[in-house]
């Protein structure tokens, strides 16, 4: 008799804990967790993105941007990807630092516009074409949390006066400021949303300097004036990494020449108004976009130290060593080039033959 009745009690819990299970796995695809996951992203035409008097190019080869894919992690998604080895889980903080995923996906943008104009400035100087380099004030890109501006200013916002004096850039910012000691006030005259505002509040001490200032990281806004109607149409990305491969683009466009030779032609990488080439992040995951976009070749920053910095260095790694072992590792059909400057590039795809 008492074995009947837990048999029983048994069958009517069994719904229960059906149902809690069903709950349990249902919450953990839906609550997140303090990380991201970052995968191969995509391999996408620059013809896409970029115009140029508003034509695009129709060249038979093409240049391609790459990206990666940032989401956020869940237990479910989490254990599911752990399964993958194209596959890291960032830490929130190694990501997006001290502020949210808003603040993060704002200075994305300004990294990206900041790309786009030192491109054009590489392309227009490479092509011979007149250009202005016309500084317009300084980004916010984050606020300490003491900052007596912290209630007043959003990363985002552009600076452009301090005490009623013209603050075109960074510079002249921190110009502006290197006589005040922490406690002086100042008033700040900035653009939030297109629209012209005033902030006020008092210097603080910057931590691990030597100078009182507001409380903020920031970084020159800049413009280029040309005849050129360039424009770019990438709302939805992020970052400064497409930098070099925009500069190709507009390039090849601006000298009206198919520098590619008929090749498909990924990579990434940022640029300087020098034409120096950068190291970026997710390079692996990038090189395996490229292939899975059927790209000929992968342009890599090689941002390796000199001999006398490598002697220092216990352990380094250049994007191009990243990327190398990334084809090796998932033997991925793509030549992967090492990159420093604009120059090397526009190089390497003048000394290829015509792809038949």
């Amino acid at each position: 008799m008492t074995q009947l009745k837990t048999s029983k009690s048994k069958r009517y819990l069994l719904p229960y804990i059906i149902l809690t299970i069903i709950l349990l796995v249902a919450l953990s695809t839906v609550i997140p967790i303090p990380y991201y996951l970052e995968t191969p992203g995509s391999a996408d035409h620059l013809r896409d993105y970029v115009s140029v008097d508003q034509k695009r190019d129709r060249f038979k080869g093409e240049l391609m941007m790459t990206t990666v894919s940032i989401r956020q992690a869940t237990v479910a998604n989490y254990l599911l990807q752990s399964f993958s080895d194209t596959t890291d889980l960032i830490a929130k903080k190694e990501l997006i630092g001290d502020g949210d995923y808003q603040e993060y996906e704002v200075v994305q943008d300004i990294d990206m516009k900041n790309s786009q104009n030192q491109a054009i400035q590489v392309a227009l100087e490479k092509a011979k074409e007149p250009y202005e380099l016309v500084n317009d004030g300084v980004y916010v890109l984050s606020i300490l949390e003491e900052s007596p501006f912290r209630a007043q200013l959003a990363v985002g916002d552009i600076i452009i006066k301090i005490n009623h004096e013209p603050a075109k850039t960074a510079q002249q910012f921190i110009d502006l400021l290197k006589d005040k000691k922490a406690g002086d006030s100042v008033t700040i005259d900035y653009l939030a949303e297109q629209k012209e505002k005033e902030a006020q509040g008092k210097l603080i001490q910057l931590p691990k300097q030597d100078r009182a200032g507001i409380g903020i990281s920031l970084i020159d806004k800049t413009v280029i004036e040309t005849e050129k109607d360039i424009r770019f149409n990438t709302e939805d990305i992020g970052g400064p990494s497409a930098g070099l491969m925009f500069a190709l683009e507009l390039y090849g466009m601006l000298s009206n020449q198919d520098i590619t030779k008929g090749y498909l032609v990924a990579g990434t990488g940022t640029i300087n108004q020098a034409g120096e080439v950068g190291a970026i992040g997710g390079i692996d995951k990038k090189v395996i976009a490229a292939t899975q976009a059927g790209a000929d070749y992968f342009f890599a920053p090689d941002d390796s130290p000199s001999a006398e910095e490598k002697e220092k260095l216990s352990e380094w790694q250049s994007n191009y060593d990243v990327a190398q072992e990334s084809v090796k590792k998932h033997h991925l059909d793509i030549k992967v080039i090492p990159i420093k400057t604009f120059d090397d590039a526009l190089n390497f795809l003048n000394n290829l033959p015509e792809k038949a």
